[in-house]
């Protein structure tokens, strides 16, 4: 019964309830991103949400639009400012998500949702994350967040999609706010932000 309903019926009640608590916080996080980083203020992603179904991901916008002289992007490390760090270690580059979940492509609570082009470096135990809707918030984020190697972050996803229940997804919600205010594992160690999963090297 939750999972089917009581699931989507949380999202939606907490999800708008947070937007307009938030709201002012929003406004100024806006404001600051304008003068910092200038525009856009939002960043904008394909990423692959429930049953891998395309969507667009909101966040507040974190890095510069810096290149190298062949036009292409420089490395996170070097994009990623101060600012942006303080919005990452946060979370608060994470509140437009909340107008996803609002709109029924995420959930408070789910795996959270990776690159397209992860999708078909997948095994058939690690697809099964997409079975739920994304998360602002998962297992594996209470878990270690960042810092955990990608097999364990897939695992622990998985179960999350096995035992969803709403005292785990209040669980996972209660340990998320004191991860934030302890402000642990917002990158892997050595990488800005992580390191990019290529798939299982027994697979390949």
């Amino acid at each position: 019964m939750y999972r089917s309903r009581g699931k989507r019926l949380l999202d939606v009640t907490a999800g708008s309830a947070a937007l307009v608590v938030l709201a002012p916080v929003g406004l100024l996080v806006v404001a600051a991103v304008r003068l910092k980083l200038g525009s856009p203020v939002l960043f904008r992603q394909t990423r692959p949400g429930l049953h891998g179904e395309p969507f667009e991901i909101l966040k507040f916008r974190t890095m510069t639009n810096q290149r190298d002289e062949a036009g292409d992007l420089l490395p996170d490390e070097f994009r990623l400012t101060r600012f942006g760090r303080l919005l990452r270690s946060t979370s608060i580059d994470e509140l437009p998500e909340l107008v996803n979940i609002v709109r029924g492509e995420m959930s408070l609570v789910g795996p959270r949702p990776l690159l397209t082009e992860y999708l078909p470096l997948y095994d058939e135990r690690q697809r099964r994350r997409h079975d739920v809707r994304p998360g602002l918030t998962g297992l594996a984020q209470v878990s270690g967040r960042n810092n955990v190697p990608w097999s364990e972050k897939f695992e622990l996803d998985v179960q999350y999609v096995e035992h969803v229940s709403f005292a785990l997804d209040i669980s996972i919600i209660a340990r998320t706010v004191l991860r934030v205010v302890r402000r642990e594992g917002v990158s892997q160690d050595g990488h800005a932000t992580m390191e990019y999963f290529r798939g299982d090297p027994e697979r390949l």
